[in-house]
């Protein structure tokens, strides 16, 4: 993928790392065939793109990768343990390469949604209770809308953002700090 990027346009520039999976359970009944996939993709496939856009980036001394992390990177993750794992991952993944890329002008930043409204949260979002639980904590009182990203986003993959490296930039309406 970075190698047809690269043919088509002549550089790789910006890499936005944002697939993401959620199979839910509770750590006793959470086995191996719920696991391997989110590992597969929250945490192999943006290592294997990062990889191969950061040399990339490195041959031509400049270049931004944005890890799409999770407001569970900061949390543990009831009846998650593997997308809590995962991205913790890809926070610590986040500044491994900005302290090894930085020298390359390379810079490497994490997105943390909170919670938003996505197919991953339907279920929480129409279950009454779960969805007031969830709200009640919120100062922003509202689930977040997958345009409240773009801000964050077109920052981090700017200018505006050379000397911002290594970080993990919440978007969550507030909920860190109840």
């Amino acid at each position: 993928m970075i190698d047809s990027c690269v043919e088509r346009l002549g550089s790789v520039d910006i890499l936005v790392n944002s697939a993401g999976i959620c199979r839910l359970g509770a750590v006793d009944d959470f086995g191996r065939d719920d696991w391997d996939p989110m590992i597969a993709v929250n945490l192999t496939a943006p290592f294997e793109l990062g990889h191969e856009a950061a040399r990339r980036m490195v041959e031509q001394g400049s270049g931004k990768i944005i890890n799409i992390a999770s407001l569970f990177a900061f949390l543990g993750g009831q009846q998650s343990p593997a997308y809590a794992a995962t991205k913790h991952g890809i926070v610590g993944f986040t500044r491994a390469y900005c302290d090894e890329l930085a020298q390359h002008g390379v810079q490497v930043n994490a997105i943390a949604p909170g919670y938003f409204a996505t197919k991953i949260t339907e279920a929480t979002r129409s279950d009454p209770v779960t969805n007031q639980r969830v709200l009640d904590h919120i100062p922003a009182a509202r689930w977040g809308d997958v345009a409240d990203l773009m801000g964050a986003t077109v920052f981090l993959a700017s200018r505006a953002s050379d000397y911002v490296n290594g970080h993990v930039l919440t978007v969550d309406g507030g909920y860190l700090v109840r």
